[in-house]
C-alpha cells in the first residue's frame, strides 16, 4: 500500500489534484479540471485528470461518491497518517501529546 501511496505523491500533477481537493472537498471531474486549467494553467483533457485521479483512488488518497449523474471527490488523509505514524516517534525527552 505504501508503495501506491509514493507512487501517487511523485506526480506534481496529482500532488496539485490533492492540494485542490484539501481546499475544496466535494469537486467533480469538471470542477478539478477547470481549477486546473484557471488556478494552476495546467491544460489537461478530462480523460488526463481522470486517470491521475484513479492512480489517487487506487491509493486511497481520493475517495469518490455518485449522487445522480455527478461523481464527487473527496481527499482522504487516513493513508498519509499512516505513513507518518510508521517511522515519526516522539523524542524520549519529550512527551507525548
Amino acid at each position: 500500500m505504501a508503495d501506491d501511496i509514493f507512487k501517487a505523491l511523485a506526480d506534481p500533477t496529482r500532488r496539485t489534484i490533492l492540494d485542490e481537493l484539501a481546499e475544496r472537498p466535494g469537486q467533480t471531474l469538471f470542477e478539478i479540471c477547470a481549477r486546473l486549467s484557471m488556478k494552476h494553467e495546467l491544460a489537461m483533457s478530462r480523460q488526463a485528470v481522470s486517470q491521475h485521479l484513479a492512480v489517487l483512488e487506487a491509493a486511497g488518497l481520493v475517495e469518490s461518491r455518485r449522487e445522480g449523474r455527478y461523481k464527487f471527490h473527496d481527499l482522504n488523509t487516513a493513508p498519509l497518517r499512516h505513513i507518518a505514524e510508521r517511522w515519526t516517534r516522539p523524542d524520549e525527552g519529550e512527551t507525548a501529546p
